[in-house]
Protein backbone atom coordinates (compact mmCIF):
# COMPACT_ATOMS: atom_id res chain seq x y z
CA UNK A 1 0.00 0.00 0.00
CA UNK A 2 1.55 3.33 -1.03
CA UNK A 3 1.24 6.45 1.09
CA UNK A 4 0.48 9.95 -0.05
CA UNK A 5 3.47 12.23 -0.60
CA UNK A 6 3.03 14.46 2.45
CA UNK A 7 3.28 11.47 4.80
CA UNK A 8 6.37 10.25 2.95
CA UNK A 9 7.87 13.74 3.36
CA UNK A 10 7.91 13.27 7.15
CA UNK A 11 8.83 9.56 7.14
CA UNK A 12 12.51 10.17 7.95
CA UNK A 13 11.81 12.56 10.82
CA UNK A 14 12.91 11.15 14.18
CA UNK A 15 10.03 10.49 16.57
CA UNK A 16 11.00 11.75 20.06
CA UNK A 17 7.91 10.31 21.75
CA UNK A 18 7.95 7.27 23.99
CA UNK A 19 6.96 4.07 22.22
CA UNK A 20 4.56 3.04 24.98
CA UNK A 21 1.02 4.16 24.23
CA UNK A 22 1.60 5.43 20.71
CA UNK A 23 -1.47 4.98 18.56
CA UNK A 24 -0.62 7.27 15.68
CA UNK A 25 2.56 7.59 13.64
CA UNK A 26 4.41 10.90 13.77
CA UNK A 27 4.25 11.42 9.97
CA UNK A 28 0.44 11.17 10.08
CA UNK A 29 0.21 13.70 12.93
CA UNK A 30 2.54 16.13 11.13
CA UNK A 31 0.75 15.69 7.82
CA UNK A 32 -2.63 16.42 9.45
CA UNK A 33 -1.18 19.46 11.23
CA UNK A 34 0.40 20.80 8.03
CA UNK A 35 -2.68 20.25 5.87
CA UNK A 36 -5.00 21.55 8.60
CA UNK A 37 -2.93 24.69 9.04
CA UNK A 38 -2.72 25.19 5.26
CA UNK A 39 -6.53 24.93 5.18
CA UNK A 40 -6.69 28.03 7.40
CA UNK A 41 -7.05 26.46 10.84
CA UNK A 42 -4.92 28.30 13.37
CA UNK A 43 -4.54 26.57 16.70
CA UNK A 44 -4.82 22.99 17.83
CA UNK A 45 -8.52 23.19 18.74
CA UNK A 46 -9.35 24.52 15.26
CA UNK A 47 -7.27 21.75 13.68
CA UNK A 48 -9.07 19.21 15.91
CA UNK A 49 -12.45 20.57 14.77
CA UNK A 50 -11.26 20.40 11.16
CA UNK A 51 -10.16 16.76 11.63
CA UNK A 52 -13.57 15.92 13.15
CA UNK A 53 -15.48 17.75 10.40
CA UNK A 54 -13.62 16.03 7.56
CA UNK A 55 -13.07 12.70 9.29
CA UNK A 56 -14.40 10.47 6.48
CA UNK A 57 -12.56 12.34 3.72
CA UNK A 58 -9.31 12.34 5.71
CA UNK A 59 -9.61 8.61 6.40
CA UNK A 60 -10.13 8.00 2.67
CA UNK A 61 -7.14 10.21 1.84
CA UNK A 62 -4.61 9.11 4.48
CA UNK A 63 -5.83 5.52 5.06
CA UNK A 64 -4.66 5.39 8.72
CA UNK A 65 -4.36 2.06 10.54
CA UNK A 66 -7.69 0.91 12.01
CA UNK A 67 -9.34 3.93 10.31
CA UNK A 68 -8.58 6.15 13.32
CA UNK A 69 -7.33 9.72 13.17
CA UNK A 70 -5.46 11.45 15.99
CA UNK A 71 -7.23 14.02 18.16
CA UNK A 72 -6.04 17.61 18.46
CA UNK A 73 -4.27 16.79 21.74
CA UNK A 74 -2.36 13.93 20.09
CA UNK A 75 -1.28 16.22 17.26
CA UNK A 76 -0.27 18.84 19.84
CA UNK A 77 1.76 16.35 21.89
CA UNK A 78 3.48 15.08 18.74
CA UNK A 79 4.55 18.63 17.87
CA UNK A 80 5.82 19.52 21.32
CA UNK A 81 9.11 17.66 21.06
CA UNK A 82 9.93 17.42 17.36
CA UNK A 83 13.06 18.95 15.90
CA UNK A 84 11.70 22.03 14.14
CA UNK A 85 14.77 22.40 11.96
CA UNK A 86 14.20 18.90 10.57
CA UNK A 87 10.47 19.63 10.21
CA UNK A 88 11.17 22.79 8.22
CA UNK A 89 13.68 20.94 6.04
CA UNK A 90 11.06 18.26 5.32
CA UNK A 91 8.55 20.97 4.36
CA UNK A 92 11.05 22.84 2.19
CA UNK A 93 11.95 19.59 0.43
CA UNK A 94 8.27 18.63 0.00
CA UNK A 95 7.29 22.02 -1.41
CA UNK A 96 10.59 22.30 -3.32
CA UNK A 97 11.44 25.71 -1.88
CA UNK A 98 14.78 26.48 -3.49
CA UNK A 99 15.95 29.86 -4.73
CA UNK A 100 16.86 29.98 -8.41
CA UNK A 101 19.43 32.22 -10.13
CA UNK A 102 18.15 35.74 -10.67
CA UNK A 103 15.95 35.82 -7.57
CA UNK A 104 16.47 38.19 -4.65
CA UNK A 105 16.96 36.80 -1.15
CA UNK A 106 16.29 39.30 1.59
CA UNK A 107 18.04 38.61 4.90
CA UNK A 108 17.01 40.18 8.20
CA UNK A 109 17.55 39.41 11.84
CA UNK A 110 14.86 39.66 14.48
CA UNK A 111 14.68 38.99 18.19
CA UNK A 112 11.76 36.75 19.11
CA UNK A 113 9.35 38.67 21.28
CA UNK A 114 9.26 37.49 24.92
CA UNK A 115 11.90 34.82 24.27
CA UNK A 116 14.20 36.08 27.01
CA UNK A 117 13.90 35.17 30.64
CA UNK A 118 15.38 37.20 33.46
CA UNK A 119 13.82 35.39 36.43
CA UNK A 120 16.23 34.82 39.25
CA UNK A 121 13.71 33.77 41.87
CA UNK A 122 12.39 30.69 40.01
CA UNK A 123 14.70 27.75 40.66
CA UNK A 124 13.01 25.60 37.99
CA UNK A 125 13.85 27.99 35.19
CA UNK A 126 17.29 29.27 34.32
CA UNK A 127 17.74 32.81 32.99
CA UNK A 128 18.64 33.10 29.32
CA UNK A 129 19.02 35.84 26.72
CA UNK A 130 16.52 36.49 23.96
CA UNK A 131 16.52 34.23 20.91
CA UNK A 132 17.62 35.92 17.69
CA UNK A 133 16.89 34.49 14.24
CA UNK A 134 18.02 35.54 10.79
CA UNK A 135 15.32 34.94 8.19
CA UNK A 136 15.88 34.43 4.48
CA UNK A 137 13.00 35.49 2.25
CA UNK A 138 12.66 34.87 -1.50
CA UNK A 139 11.20 38.20 -2.60
CA UNK A 140 9.82 37.24 -6.01
CA UNK A 141 7.80 34.28 -4.76
CA UNK A 142 7.10 35.43 -1.19
CA UNK A 143 8.61 32.29 0.35
CA UNK A 144 10.52 32.04 3.60
CA UNK A 145 13.52 29.74 3.79
CA UNK A 146 14.61 27.95 6.94
CA UNK A 147 15.43 30.45 9.72
CA UNK A 148 18.96 30.53 11.08
CA UNK A 149 19.43 30.86 14.86
CA UNK A 150 22.13 33.30 15.94
CA UNK A 151 24.49 32.22 18.70
CA UNK A 152 23.57 33.90 21.99
CA UNK A 153 27.06 35.39 22.37
CA UNK A 154 27.06 37.17 19.01
CA UNK A 155 24.71 39.14 16.78
CA UNK A 156 23.11 39.23 13.34
CA UNK A 157 26.14 40.91 11.75
CA UNK A 158 28.46 38.00 12.50
CA UNK A 159 25.84 35.37 11.65
CA UNK A 160 25.13 36.55 8.09
CA UNK A 161 28.38 35.33 6.45
CA UNK A 162 27.76 31.88 7.93
CA UNK A 163 24.16 31.86 6.64
CA UNK A 164 25.23 32.99 3.16
CA UNK A 165 27.87 30.26 3.10
CA UNK A 166 25.27 27.72 4.27
CA UNK A 167 22.95 28.74 1.43
CA UNK A 168 25.92 28.56 -1.02
CA UNK A 169 23.98 30.03 -3.90
CA UNK A 170 25.25 31.36 -7.20
CA UNK A 171 23.39 33.88 -9.29
CA UNK A 172 21.08 35.18 -6.56
CA UNK A 173 21.00 38.72 -5.22
CA UNK A 174 21.19 39.19 -1.45
CA UNK A 175 19.45 42.19 0.10
CA UNK A 176 20.32 43.40 3.61
CA UNK A 177 19.16 46.14 5.92
CA UNK A 178 21.41 49.05 6.93
CA UNK A 179 23.03 47.29 9.89
CA UNK A 180 24.76 44.87 7.51
CA UNK A 181 26.34 47.49 5.24
CA UNK A 182 29.39 47.97 7.46
CA UNK A 183 32.81 47.82 5.78
CA UNK A 184 34.19 45.23 8.15
CA UNK A 185 31.61 42.55 8.98
CA UNK A 186 33.80 39.81 10.43
CA UNK A 187 37.35 40.02 11.62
Amino acid sequence: MSQIAIIEAFAELEDPRRRAGQRHALPLCLALFTVGYAAGNQGFLAIGDWISSYREQLIDLFKPPKNRLPSYSTVRRALLHINYEQYSLCLAKFFNVQPVPGETISLDGKVLKCSYQIENDNLNSASHPAIMLVSAYIVERGLILEPFEVDAKTNEIKALPELIQKLALKGVVFAFDAINTQKKLVS
